[in-house]
Formats: C-alpha cells, sequence, structure tokens
C-alpha cells in the first residue's frame, strides 16, 4: 500500500490549500479536485490505487473546502478557483517537466475544462471529466441550493447529519427515478457557473465518512466543511457561462475522457451527446449503478476507467 502525506500549497496570498499526495513524488502526477460541498476525502480509494499504478496522485481541497483555507474576502468565484488549480499545476510543475493529468469532478471538472480551454497553450497531458459538462439541470439546482441553505444551523450531532442526508438522498433517488437529470448546486461568478453537492447514498449514509464532510464548531455542533460564504456563489446558471463552457470544451484538443454515472442526477445522456459534438475526439464511459459521485458509488470501476485512460495516455 502507497504512503500518503499531507500537503499545503499556496495559491495566493493567504490561501493554502490542504492536499494528500500518493506514490512516489518522481512519478508522473495526477490532480484530483472535487465537487462543491466535498473534500478531498472523496478521492481517497482512487488515489491510492492510482499510486499503486505507479502514479503521483495528488487529491486536493478546493479553496473554502476541508483543510484548506477560507477565502478572507469571501472569494469563491469560479475564475478565483480556476486560478487555484492553475497554482496548483505550477507548483508541481516546479519538480517535474512533464504535464500532470486532471481528473476532475463536477466543479473541479469545469475549473478543469476553463484552465485548459481558456489556456493558450496545453496545462494538462490529459483529462478527466466525472459527471460534468457545460449543460446541466437548473431545477435540480434548486433543489441543491435548498438543501444546503436548509442547515446553515449545524447539527447537534454526526448521527442527526447523517439523517438528514439520508432523507434527502431518498427524496433525490425518486426523483432520479422518474427524470434523467437532477440536483446541481451551481458556483456564480459575474456570469455563473456549477457544482453539486453529494453525500452517500441513503441507505448507505455512514456516520464516520460522513465526519470528513463536518466540522466540530466552538458551539459543540458540526457545520458542513465548507465555507457558508459559499452560499453567496451560488445561484442558477445563465446563458453567458453555459456559452463560456461551451467554447473551452470546443477548445481541448489534448485526450480527454468522459465519465458518466448512468444513475446521474446532473448530467444527462441528451448533454453528453452535446459534449461528444464539441469535444469530437474525447471518449466517453457510462458506469452502471453509479450516481452523480461515481468515485464513490462504484469506486473500483470508476478507478479501473481513469486508470486505462491515463495509462494509455502516457504511452
Amino acid at each position: 500500500m502507497s504512503s500518503a502525506e499531507t500537503l499545503y500549497i499556496p495559491v495566493a496570498e493567504g490561501v493554502q490549500l490542504a492536499a494528500t499526495s500518493f506514490g512516489k513524488a518522481r512519478n508522473p502526477v495526477v490532480i484530483l479536485m472535487h465537487g462543491a460541498g466535498q473534500t478531498r476525502y472523496s478521492w481517497r480509494n482512487a488515489g491510492q490505487y492510482l499510486a499503486e499504478a505507479g502514479w503521483h496522485a495528488v487529491t486536493v481541497d478546493i479553496r473554502g473546502h476541508g483543510d484548506s483555507d477560507w477565502a478572507a474576502d469571501g472569494n469563491y468565484s469560479v475564475d478565483t478557483l480556476v486560478a487555484d488549480l492553475l497554482a496548483v499545476v505550477r507548483h508541481f510543475a516546479d519538480a517535474s517537466e512533464v504535464k500532470p493529468v486532471l481528473v476532475g469532478a463536477s466543479l473541479g471538472g469545469i475549473c478543469g475544462m476553463l484552465a485548459q480551454g481558456e489556456a493558450a497553450s496545453e496545462i494538462f497531458r490529459s483529462m478527466v471529466l466525472v459527471d460534468i459538462t457545460p449543460r446541466i439541470d437548473n431545477e435540480g439546482v434548486a433543489r441543491i441550493i435548498e438543501f444546503m441553505s436548509r442547515y446553515q444551523s449545524g447539527f447537534a450531532s454526526v448521527e442527526e447529519a447523517a439523517v438528514a442526508v439520508g432523507a434527502y438522498q431518498s427524496h433525490r433517488h425518486r426523483d432520479a427515478s422518474s427524470s434523467d437529470s437532477s440536483p446541481q448546486e451551481v458556483i456564480r461568478t459575474e456570469s455563473n457557473q456549477t457544482e453539486s453537492n453529494k453525500a452517500e447514498s441513503p441507505r448507505a449514509t455512514n456516520a464516520s465518512g460522513l465526519k470528513k464532510n463536518l466540522r466540530l464548531a466552538d458551539d459543540g455542533r458540526y457545520y458542513w466543511h465548507w465555507d457558508p460564504r459559499l452560499m453567496q456563489h451560488i445561484g442558477t446558471i445563465d446563458e453567458h457561462f453555459y456559452l463560456r463552457q461551451r467554447h473551452a470544451a470546443a477548445n481541448l484538443t489534448l485526450p480527454v475522457l468522459l465519465i458518466r454515472g448512468q444513475q446521474s442526477e446532473i448530467v444527462s445522456r441528451e448533454s453528453v451527446e452535446e459534449f461528444l459534438l464539441l469535444v469530437p475526439h474525447a471518449e466517453f464511459q457510462d458506469i452502471a449503478d453509479a450516481a452523480h459521485m461515481v468515485a464513490g458509488d462504484n469506486n473500483d470501476i470508476f478507478a479501473q476507467s481513469v486508470l486505462k485512460f491515463i495509462g494509455e495516455a502516457k504511452r
């Protein structure tokens, strides 16, 4: 089993991002970026799997999430998060001339798509987008926002948080059975931006696992492990930002793999087809029995899919 090391990567004045490094630093780097409302722990198994296959896997907490610093000014715009990602890339470029691979889920994927699609040259050697495309469902966005806003006062215990997540997930799965699209959180800039908050499935909501997404405050209550000011940047995605993402996607020339959970609440088959028209060289895989948080829902198949793709890209 590969050892894990905690890193703190400076990305801006007063802001460091927490990361976990799996594998040997001399190996080619894979950067794994989670979605909004999540933490780097969602990638733990995938990071270990990639490290054992000879990669240097680095799972990163986005600013305002997990153990990363919160923004003093409350700035969580998509442009700021893209700048953070570019700073992470530069950090590893100092130690290696080989470009890193990016694996980005939801918000992490959006940041990667914009970072590369709006750059003058290739930043990454290849990219894996996990259950994210330029087009998403705004009705699902509203449901996510309502859930995230409902518990701003925190929870009396981890178990209470698990019950709340389980109730939400039960409702989400009922909705998913009758619709191909669903909940998604959206991060706004002056235009807008997207993302989703996902916990474990209702029956499998594990209190010990959930604790990684909670912080115990001085008042004795548990709060989500992200800055509540993030909510100030959340809204529905507008046409301008959708077109910005489309343009960035159409500019991608590096190897791209889009992975979708077959039961995704976020990405419909129509959205996938639109993406593949924008990026005709992209590969696509639908993973059965998985929803939006593909890495958590079907981790072994997910990790194998990523490794097969980036292994081919490495050669």
